[in-house]
């Protein structure tokens, strides 16, 4: 038995997969577990360093320290997201469009923009808002997620409308529906459809993209985990920051589980389709054989 790729392994191979799994798991634990003896002997450990969650030193209170980190500091950064994703994905919309439309005066523009705006660094972009723009800290991090991520979201759009059958554009201008029409109705809705597992993970990529914002300035989660460290000593860098990557951590994994999610609805709505769609095509055909024996009660 044969795949398309590769010969799908026999009862050796197979067992010799499961040793070699075994054998790269434990070396695995074994770093893990090398990485925290290190880190025991270095006191990472000790109570007193994790003490600045629940009892700070120099006269702070806990809530102003998880007030800092989650209202201040993840508050900015899910702030920026959230005025830049609407932005992005509306602007990548367009360049989309543009791309596709048969008028060179309007898709080598689109082509180009799209091609330059990929092609930078998110970062140089949020500078380039800060320094020759003399943009605020907010609007330069929200300048930079946007015009990066539009190009993105705009090739992701016309992947999902060029993935679609072209059969679909022909049926619609055979019923007279102009070009514009069917990419509004027609395409569009099946496209975003199709590609709303990449655009949530691209949404992703947008979140953690927006900690760059601590190059410039900007006080995200980041910046305000930098802060704490400077305030209460690099003695609590090391839980600070691991505090700062598990809500980064937590976030990210909840949107990809949310893609995931929506992708297997998709796939499940996609193939309940397909079924009903032959359970009629076959309630027709027993319908006419019911009519060319003479029987009664033809199906729907």
């Amino acid at each position: 038995m044969t795949s398309v790729l590769y010969d799908i392994p026999g009862p050796k191979a197979r067992r010799r997969e499961r040793i070699g799994s075994v054998i790269g798991g434990l070396f695995v634990l074994g770093l893990l577990a090398l990485g925290a003896w290190q880190l025991q002997q270095n006191g990472i450990f000790e109570a007193e360093r994790w003490s600045v969650f629940f009892d700070p030193p120099k006269n702070q209170e806990a809530s102003d320290v998880w007030n800092f980190i989650l209202v201040e500091g993840l508050g900015a950064t899910l702030r920026a997201a959230a005025i830049a994703a609407p932005l992005a994905v509306l602007l990548g919309l367009i360049l989309a469009v543009g791309r596709i439309t048969p008028q060179r005066w309007v898709s080598w523009p689109s082509i180009l923009v799209i091609e330059l705006f990929r092609g930078l660094p998110v970062v140089l972009m949020m500078l380039f808002g800060v320094l020759a723009l003399q943009l605020s800290f907010l609007q330069a991090v929200v300048f930079g997620l946007v015009v990066y991520n539009m190009a993105i979201f705009a090739e992701i759009f016309r992947a999902g409308i060029v993935s679609l059958p072209k059969g679909q554009s022909e049926a619609a201008y055979a019923v007279g529906l102009t070009r514009t029409q069917t990419l509004l109705s027609i395409l569009l809705p099946q496209a975003v459809r199709r590609m709303l597992p990449s655009l949530i993970s691209q949404l992703v990529v947008l979140l953690k993209d927006s900690s760059l914002g601590f190059i410039i300035g900007y006080a995200e989660l980041l910046r305000s985990v930098q802060n704490l460290r400077d305030f209460f000593g690099i003695r609590y860098v090391v839980p600070l920051f691991v505090v700062g990557a598990a809500i980064y951590i937590i976030i990210n994994l909840t949107l990809s589980r949310l893609a995931v999610y929506i992708e297997r609805r998709g796939s499940k709505k996609a193939a309940g389709g397909v079924a009903r769609a032959e359970e009629a095509v076959g309630g027709q055909v027993r319908g006419i054989d019911d009519a060319s024996t003479g029987r009664s009660g033809g199906s729907v």
